[in-house]
């Protein structure tokens, strides 16, 4: 793995040793082309030596032959060869003692019968039939015979004729000699030949006559069918040929003497390997050091790599990561020089030094713009005090005027006007306070389950005086049952209270405003449409900022600050909701839309327990409760109870079996931790007791892992509650229960 991560092909160090590869690839190229280049010259140089041995071959068995004729010559010109038979006989035996390697010497009528034999017949012999014999006659000259195998002397041989002619110019018999092929191999045995070279010579039909090495084996066979052609050739170029043992072969061809003497042809073949022997060591080792110089140079560019650049970048990163984390001081450390990671170096110091200048001047700004914000908190609590101090004598003072003078109609008006106009202001005092807090995060929302439906009813009523005095329609589309959700009711009335409190300020009078609560999946939506001015898109944007209004018009006599929609917008999300708006346009009215999750548990608990008591109403069960904490389980013996369920209670295994044999429960509740025995070999016990085998046992325990889960299902255990007990996850189960034990 570590491997694989240096060699990555996108790092410094395997670009650089890339490079020194591709520098060192030519030379690659020209050792491998001159490694075949020096094999070539190899083999040429081979073909010559090989072509003077074949020929040096060929001469010796071309001076063999010719002595063979020479001897036929004198013989055709003895009398007593066409004598009696038996001075004929003599005669040839004589020659044949005198001459070494030959078989045998003979006289052939011209019916093709052997007249005399230098070897005893045993049985009259014909060689009319012979080739080299009609040769003689016909040709009237010497003629090398193609392999036979000897009739008389039943011996490899080759027969050499000549033609006995009278002084008419008459052919009356044939000389012949046979010649023993084991003797003509003898006359190339001075010639040193390679390990496994061999030496073939063949007649004209592609017998072999000779052969090196293993003569015997090879006598009479044909030469392969390749190599038969290149000899019919005979030409003066080498070929490498594969014969019947699979190795390539370096061959060159030779006749044995002109075409008057035979028509046998030499091959000498040498292997290949052994030709160019050399030249692969000459290659090899030259790969050898083009191998080392390779791993040389890569691991020179790997340490210079690593030294002079990957340390380096290194150095960079480091610096570059803590600055991004947020330690301007730190520097690289690398000297600047005139290279390009010496500037590099420099110009990342030069920023860290400008980042560090501006983070001191922002910090600056920061505490400057804190202590600026601090201060405006302080304004804004002096002026809501100040502005609250004059408020409350006005409000007293307008009730009193309208209990003193409660019979004058004016004074009455007139004391309403202030008391709505005060309440203005200090609820604009209030959204001024609230969004200061707000953005500081110094609200805390006090969370419990509410029903959304009672916390709109909540908000209208509050801001219902608005809705009379400019005659609003408002239509409320509720859900038909409980919608729970998780808040703090004083803040959601609040939320609900600014959306309908600005769809009134920009809905002009006798308007129409619609709030409808529907269920989206796990959200609650509640929607606040009006049919009022609507916005621009561009107001659309930021209608949720702080201070921002739409624009006034002559019928809008309840003013703002332009807090109602923040102060809604920074609420909705502490309770984990969204708030959005839309409009179709100016004149088209506007929709807020608010999704709040919903509280799902509350809703099983409400439902479940209903369903529960109505299930234990109708069919009560009989619930067997062991544990050792009396609390505990006299508490939920009173929850089972108020379902109408009959409760046995122990406080040990060994009481609670025999609870069980008399009592004989249908679900029992079994503390794992008991003080003689664990709940596991409760389970066990009670599933062998026939009063409780079919009971539906449940695990109640303060260990939730995995391990000890699995424990208990293996005990026997139905199902696994952890403690503290949810009572409605119990109550569903008891629910079950009761539903096999009384199916309808």
């Amino acid at each position: 793995m570590i491997a694989s991560q240096l060699f990555r092909s996108g790092s410094l160090r395997s670009r650089l040793m890339l490079l020194v590869a591709l520098a060192i690839l030519p030379l690659a190229l020209m050792t491998i082309l001159g490694g075949i280049r020096e094999r070539e010259q190899a083999i040429e140089a081979s073909e010559d030596n090989l072509r003077r041995l074949t020929n040096l071959a060929a001469a010796n068995e071309a001076q063999s032959v010719e002595r063979a004729r020479q001897i036929l010559v004198d013989l055709a010109s003895v009398p007593d060869l066409l004598g009696e038979t038996p001075r004929c006989n003599a005669l040839l035996a004589d020659v044949l003692d005198r001459n070494e390697g030959y078989a045998n010497f003979g006289l052939i009528q011209m019916n093709g019968d052997v007249s005399c034999s230098a070897v005893p017949m045993l049985h009259p012999v014909n060689l009319g039939d012979r080739t080299h014999f009609k040769r003689a006659i016909l040709e009237r000259r010497f003629i090398a015979g193609d392999y036979v195998f000897g009739r008389v002397i039943r011996r490899h041989t080759i027969n050499l004729t000549y033609p006995v002619i009278d002084r008419a110019g008459r052919v009356v018999a044939v000389v012949f000699a046979a010649m023993d092929l084991a003797a003509l191999d003898t006359f190339v045995a001075d010639i040193n030949l390679p390990p496994g070279s061999v030496l073939v010579t063949s007649d004209a039909n592609g017998t072999i006559i000779s052969r090196r090495p293993d003569p015997e084996r090879w006598f009479g066979t044909k030469v392969s069918s390749t190599l038969r052609e290149a000899m019919r050739s005979a030409g003066s170029k080498a070929l490498v040929l594969s014969e019947f043992d699979g190795v390539e072969r370096l061959h060159t061809f030779s006749r044995v003497g002109a075409p008057s003497l035979s028509d046998y042809t030499i091959t000498i073949g040498i292997p290949v390997e052994t030709v160019t022997a050399g030249a692969r060591r000459a290659q090899l080792m030259s790969l050898i050091g083009l191998a080392a110089t390779t791993m040389l140079a890569l691991l020179a560019a790997w340490l210079a790599g690593d030294v002079l650049i990957v340390q380096r970048v290194r150095k960079l990163m480091d610096t570059a990561r803590s600055i991004a984390a947020g330690n301007l001081d730190a520097r690289s450390g690398i000297p600047y020089e005139r290279e390009e990671i010496g500037q590099l170096a420099e110009a990342l110091d030069e920023m860290a030094a400008a980042l560090q200048k501006k983070e001191a001047a922002r910090g600056q700004a920061e505490r400057e713009l804190r202590a600026a914000d601090q201060r405006k908190d302080e304004f804004l609590a002096m002026l809501a005090h100040e502005l609250r101090n004059p408020l409350a004598p006005i409000s007293t003072g307008a009730h009193l005027l309208k209990l003193l003078h409660s019979d004058n109609a004016q004074i009455t008006q007139t004391c309403a006007i202030i008391a709505r106009q005060v309440e203005h202001m200090t609820g604009l005092v209030d959204d001024l306070l609230d969004v200061s807090r707000v953005t500081r995060g110094l609200v805390s929302i006090s969370t419990q389950v509410l029903d959304l439906r009672q916390v709109i009813d909540d908000a209208a009523e509050q801001i219902r005086p608005l809705i009379t005095t400019r005659r609003h329609s408002v239509v409320l589309d509720l859900l038909p049952d409980p919608a729970p959700v998780k808040g703090d009711h004083k803040r959601l009335v609040q939320v609900v209270a600014n959306l309908l409190n600005n769809a009134t300020k920009y809905t002009p009078e006798g308007g129409r405003i619609e709030l409808k609560l529907s269920q989206d999946g796990p959200d609650y939506v509640m929607t606040v449409a009006d049919d009022g001015i609507g916005m621009e898109p561009q107001l659309v944007a930021r209608v949720f900022d702080l201070f921002t209004q739409a624009e006034r018009t002559p019928d809008r006599s309840q003013g703002g600050l332009g807090l109602g929609l923040a102060l809604a917008k920074s609420l909705v999300e502490l309770h984990g909701g969204t708030v959005q708006a839309a409009s179709a346009g100016p004149g088209k009215g506007s929709t807020f839309t608010v999704r709040l999750p919903r509280h799902t548990q509350e809703v099983l608990v409400t439902t479940a327990q209903a369903g529960v008591h109505a299930q234990a109403a109708a069919h009560p069960l009989k619930v067997l409760l062991v544990d050792d904490n009396l609390d505990a389980v006299h508490t939920l013996q009173l929850f089972l109870r108020a379902a109408g369920h009959t409760v046995e209670i122990a406080y040990n295994g060994a009481v609670a079996v025999d609870v069980a044999r008399v009592f004989v429960p249908d679900v029992c509740l079994l503390d794992i931790g008991l003080p003689d025995f664990d709940g596991n070999e409760l389970a066990r016990r009670l599933r062998r007791l026939p009063q409780a085998t079919n009971a539906m046992l449940i695990a109640t325990t303060g260990y939730g892992r995995q391990q000890d889960r699995d424990a208990a299902m293996a005990a026997g255990f139905d199902q696994y509650i952890v403690k503290p007990v949810n009572t409605v996850e119990l109550s569903e189960l008891l629910a079950e229960a009761a539903a096999e034990k009384h199916p309808r």
